[in-house]
């Protein structure tokens, strides 16, 4: 068995293939993987012609983030001790690839882990999708260190440590590979977004530790593949949240925090109507219908240890919003 893959799922990416894959394969020291969910541009053509030695996975249709990266992997299983899954919209830096394999030496029950993910669009700040690590409250708003709802911290080297998180980011997820697979991989009904805090939730149920280390850095474009400001995106982060919550708690406890949470989204979906985006108000009920069509599918996994959140926020909402606390040595 080898000891990495770096694989990068792509769709209709071919500019973002482009711009990022050179710094991928001029920093990397593992395999480099596309997986390619039936992509309808050149992307396949280019790999091809321009990169040859990044090693491909065809798909015959656009399973999502979660559903590409499960059948791609698969046929990997049994090749490789580790996986970077790898955004295609990331520039990466030297040691990036090696410094997070030495990271796992730390505990031998880190499942998964993170880099330092900076912005691509202005280095000198956090990315909006990992930054510095992530945590959960209590209701599972997720959020991290360097960003906080839409406040995103300059990078000042205050997180160049190594600690453990809640979850790690889906724009570069380092794991074992055999964690992946004996634990499910990604959660396919997610099609995407948030199906990483998922698999890192559903990991530390099962014993494993989730880890963020700031020596290795890399550099993320975001909302290339969907603005994070969309409603489809709105839409997914509701549908998929409930979910995570549903699978991951008892029934008192999910119905506890459902309605917390039904209450602050049905006001924001409320403010949305009222100030001329409807879209985003249908985007937020639309999530519960689609939820509550779905959840018998998610009865099978309930009832199995209580997952613990390591973040200082009991709520993130009201730490942000009411009491003015917006950057993470606040909380």
């Amino acid at each position: 068995m080898q000891n990495c893959a770096i694989v990068i799922l792509n769709y209709n990416g071919e500019e973002m293939l482009k711009r990022f894959l050179p710094s991928v394969i001029k920093f990397s020291l593992s395999d480099v993987w596309v997986i390619d969910n039936a992509s309808q541009d050149q992307s396949r053509a280019i790999l091809e012609k321009d990169f040859p030695k990044v090693q491909l996975i065809s798909l015959s249709e656009n399973f999502g983030y979660a559903g590409g990266y499960n059948w791609g992997l698969e046929q990997l299983r049994g090749k490789y001790e580790f996986f970077i899954l790898l955004n295609s919209d990331v520039e990466v830096t030297e040691g990036w690839d090696s410094k997070l394999l030495e990271a796992f030496q730390r505990d031998e029950k880190i499942a998964a882990l993170q880099p330092k993910i900076l912005s691509a669009q202005n280095p000198k700040v956090f990315d909006y999708a990992g930054a510095g690590g992530g945590f959960l409250d209590t209701l599972y708003y997720p959020y991290c260190r360097g960003r906080i709802w839409n406040v995103i911290e300059e990078d000042q080297g205050q997180y160049d440590d190594f600690c453990l998180v809640d979850w790690a980011s889906g724009a570069c997820l380092a794991i074992r590979s055999a964690c992946f697979f004996e634990h499910g991989g990604f959660d396919a009904h997610f099609f995407a977004h948030m199906e990483e805090i998922d698999l890192c939730v559903r990991l530390q149920q099962a014993g494993w530790k989730i880890a963020y280390t700031g020596d290795s850095v890399v550099y993320h474009l975001g909302g290339a593949t969907l603005d994070r400001s969309s409603p489809k995106k709105l839409y997914l982060n509701i549908k998929n949240s409930i979910t995570l919550i549903y699978k991951a708690e008892s029934t008192f406890n999910f119905a506890v925090i459902f309605i917390l949470k039904f209450v602050v989204e049905i006001l924001a979906a409320l403010a949305y109507i009222l100030n001329g985006k409807k879209e985003f108000g249908k985007a937020i009920l639309r999530g519960y219908d689609d939820f509550f069509e779905s959840k018998e599918q998610f009865l099978k996994t309930k009832g199995k240890k209580k997952f613990s959140k390591k973040g200082p926020s009991y709520w993130i909402y009201w730490d942000f919003w009411v009491n003015r606390k917006k950057t993470f040595d606040r909380l």
